[in-house]
């Protein structure tokens, strides 16, 4: 399912992941994707993603990781805008 968009086959994975006895945090883990299943089917569904944004944001937390303790916001904002 995630690497062929199949949206559609969730539901039948979520009952037999519940079903199963002998890994039960699997099927903990099925039971608490139920909670937002529009949005887990959707994301096996389509075929965009926000892989570009988390890579920016992946960079600016490297970029403030490296720099704690030595500046303020000022210090980020330019690297960040350099970078």
């Amino acid at each position: 399912m995630l690497t062929h968009p199949q949206g559609d086959r969730f539901p039948a994975w979520i009952e037999a992941a519940s079903a199963t006895t002998e890994l039960p945090s699997l099927g903990q883990f099925a039971q608490h994707l139920l909670r937002d299943l529009d949005a887990v089917t959707a994301g096996l569904t389509l075929h965009w993603n926000s892989g570009v944004v988390e890579g920016h944001v992946n960079r600016i937390k490297m970029l403030k990781r490296q720099m704690f303790g030595r500046a303020g916001f000022e210090l980020l904002r330019k690297r960040v805008l350099l970078a």
